[in-house]
């Protein structure tokens, strides 16, 4: 959405300061021998204690708060009390919400516990490549060229971006014009971002695979060559010069 008046910017800040405070304290509560429809019952009793309601269940009627991906699945994983944490796994946690109209989304990749399969490089990648492409954005930069710096930052480390998956525009909506801020270039794209507008910015890094499928559940997603993706996200305000972090209080890079 494009920001015009001083309310706004305060519906903006106070949603994604929700969202981003749902996350962390998620991540921090993650155990392992917990399921992870219990991790995401605590996240939904979060948002509602803010007076937040799920973005993914209101625009879609998706059957959790959140989306809890673990291991194998790259996005969009159903919460489930079949799904049990254990040392070492490989977790993403996507929290988005609404809250007097105005909509943020957050996301991060974690080990829990012991890096005992070396998820951590994977994790580490994608979260300096979401910081590196944020802080290039500012108002008139071009979609595809924050694109082709997540795709090379990738390359650099030895993985590789999932194509199908992108950020996107949010605001008065979960998702909103500019659709698809994706993770590699598309040269006939020759979209600007627009000084104060909000977006949701993600990185989608995979050791194998570039395209995710959906699996027979209508919901989950996993790469199409196998192995894992790591993603991180923050919802931002665009300005002439350095972005402004409104998901900050998730904490994803500290």
């Amino acid at each position: 959405m494009s920001i015009s008046k001083e309310s706004e910017l305060i519906g903006m800040k106070a949603i994604s300061e929700v969202v981003g405070k749902t996350l962390r304290l998620m991540r921090e509560h993650a155990a392992i021998g917990m399921s992870t429809k219990e991790l995401d019952e605590f996240g939904g009793e979060i948002l509602k204690s803010h007076g937040a309601k799920s973005a993914p269940y209101e625009t879609y009627g998706f059957p959790g708060y959140t989306c809890i991906s673990v291991n194998e699945a790259a996005a969009h994983g159903i919460p489930s009390e079949k799904v049990i944490l254990k040392e070492g796994d490989l977790i993403n946690i996507d929290v988005s919400a609404e809250l007097n109209g105005f909509w943020a989304d957050n996301g991060g990749s974690f080990v829990l516990g012991e890096d005992i399969h070396n998820h951590q490089p994977l994790v580490n990648a994608s979260k300096n490549i979401l910081q590196k492409a944020i802080y290039s954005i500012k108002g008139g930069v071009k979609i595809a060229d924050i694109g082709y710096l997540i795709e090379t930052e990738a390359k650099k480390c030895g993985f590789t971006v999932i194509k199908n998956l992108a950020g996107h525009g949010v605001g008065r909506s979960l998702h909103e014009a500019p659709e698809d801020i994706l993770n590699y270039r598309v040269r006939s794209n020759k979209e600007r971002f627009r000084k104060n507008t909000t977006v949701a910015v993600e990185t989608f890094i995979s050791t194998k695979s570039t395209v995710a499928v959906q699996q027979n559940d209508g919901w989950t997603l996993v790469g199409n060559r196998g192995g894992f993706v790591t993603q991180h996200e923050h919802t931002i305000l665009i300005t002439d010069n350095e972005p402004v972090i409104l998901t900050e209080a998730n904490g994803i890079w500290e």
